[in-house]
């Protein structure tokens, strides 16, 4: 078991779910309260790498974030680096390709809320963000980690965008999924069975936390 992969894709899924946490709340929070005529289109654009193969979310991302690109040279004069093929790339980009796995379940929760709590809250004094903090996300909890549960246990399993993103670089972009292909590569089975055993445990108790929030937010 390569362990410094399994603590390097811990700690991307860490990130990438903080990161998504962050973001993903107040865009889920637009979708969910806004009558804007062009929110299908911002709703069709997060759901893209739903159907987008990794290689080619890797692909664009490669072009748009390279040394060429205007986005990698400021990236060089701030940070002295290149954003592919680090470990800050690869969060981007995981960020990106696991953005529907947060918002959507955050948008249907926040789309379940009663909207009379919301003006109840408003017409008491409360300002829009206290609101959000005291009604919204209290009543709307479960599908909130949900969507966190959901892109931490992704990023976990991810192997095309973090191979065309970051490579294959030992301690610093080599995660399990990638590991697990370098086992199997060099027809060492038995490493690549204990760490395949490891993902699939994970997901089964990942999926089962997720069902069991869902149920709580059914009526009974």
């Amino acid at each position: 078991m390569d362990w410094v992969a399994v603590a390097l894709t811990l700690k991307l899924a860490a990130v990438t779910a903080a990161v998504l946490a962050a973001c993903g709340l107040p865009l889920a929070y637009w979708l969910a309260t806004t009558h804007r005529a062009w929110r299908p289109v911002v709703d069709a654009a997060v759901a893209v790498p739903l159907l987008l193969p990794p290689t080619v979310l890797g692909f664009y991302f490669l072009m748009s974030t390279g040394p060429d690109s205007i986005l990698g040279r400021m990236y060089d004069r701030l940070a002295g680096g290149t954003i592919p093929f680090s470990f800050e790339g690869v969060v981007l980009a995981s960020v990106l390709y696991n953005l529907p796995f947060a918002v959507r379940p955050f948008a249907a929760g926040f789309s379940a809320v009663d909207r009379r709590l919301m003006e109840a809250a408003r017409c008491l004094g409360a300002s829009p963000f206290r609101t959000f903090l005291r009604v919204m996300l209290p009543l709307s909890w479960p599908s909130v980690l949900t969507g966190i549960v959901l892109s931490f246990a992704h990023t976990v399993g991810e192997f095309g965008v973090v191979l065309m993103v970051g490579g294959n670089i030992p301690g610093v972009t080599r995660t399990i999924a990638l590991a697990i292909y370098d086992d199997v590569q060099s027809l060492d089975y038995a490493a690549a069975n204990e760490a395949s055993l490891l993902l699939l445990v994970f997901a089964v108790g990942v999926l089962t936390l997720t069902y069991a929030l869902q149920r709580r937010t059914l009526p009974l």
